[in-house]
């Protein structure tokens, strides 16, 4: 995919604050992630595949409180892209000290038993191979073992993982398993190394990952089957993702936090 301009709010000064990517900012829990953590004082990539504006509106919004951001287009289900990205980042923003994957792609609800190979495909090469990329270019940045100052990696799961969501997408339910193995693996893989690595498992929340599987109401017609009696916003899981990548989380690492209303 032909690379496009960065959006970004101001030259950083060097070394200045804490970097972070999050992948899939441009709306939803990307998005809120990345506000936050910019009020928080890192200064934050906003990765984005196709909305270009809403990635701008993102990095607008950061700005206006005085914080630093980039947004940086690449497709994380390709090899090239990710690169490009990692290295956009220590260019313009400086060493790297998080990542958060956020992104995920999602198809319109249906039974096993209808899907091609090509759905799974788009799927899996989004969802897991783009997180392990994406993960293998922070560990080569982070790991003191290669001359780095250690980390944080969030990985945003699914209560899918879990519920298997027969009927709708076990094909992402799937892959959002994948991404808990992916954090428990990771997580002992390089805690010797000054990286810690752990993951979220949102439930019913509030985002337009709904409408894109055909449901825009699907959080309404379920909400009454959580304790809570309610969906989730993208703020309360973005603050779960900052306490995970913020210094109280210091002996936390190859944990999944459920943010399910206790479902």
């Amino acid at each position: 995919m032909a690379a496009r301009r960065e959006v970004k709010t101001k030259e950083p000064s060097p070394e200045s604050s804490p970097v972070l990517i999050v992948t899939g900012a441009s709306r939803g829990i990307g998005a809120a992630t990345a506000i936050l953590a910019a009020r928080r004082g890192f200064a934050v990539c906003v990765n984005y595949l196709r909305e270009r504006q809403k990635a701008a509106e993102v990095v607008r919004s950061i700005q206006k409180e005085n914080g630093r951001a980039l947004a940086v287009q690449a497709d994380i289900s390709s090899e090239p892209d990710v690169v490009r990205l990692f290295e956009t980042v220590d260019r313009e923003l400086g060493h790297l000290s998080s990542l958060v994957n956020n992104a995920a792609t999602i198809e319109r609800q249906t039974r096993l038993d209808t899907m091609d190979a090509a759905r799974l495909s788009r799927t899996f090469a989004t969802n897991v191979v783009g997180a392990f990329l994406c993960s293998r270019e922070a560990v080569r940045r982070m790991s003191t073992r290669r001359g780095g100052k250690g980390g944080a990696i969030v990985n945003v799961s699914s209560g899918a993982a879990r519920a298997g969501s027969p009927g709708e997408y076990i094909d992402y339910a799937a892959s959002k398993g994948a991404i808990d193995t992916l954090t428990i693996g990771l997580a002992k893989e390089v805690a010797e190394e000054g990286i810690r690595v752990n993951a979220v498992r949102p439930g019913f929340i509030y985002t337009d990952l709904h409408a894109k599987a055909g449901e825009p109401t699907r959080v309404d017609r379920v909400k009454t089957s959580v304790p809570m009696q309610r969906g989730g916003q993208p703020g309360e899981v973005a603050a779960a993702i900052l306490w995970l990548l913020s210094n109280e989380a210091s002996y936390v690492t190859g944990a999944i936090l459920d943010v399910t209303g206790g479902r």
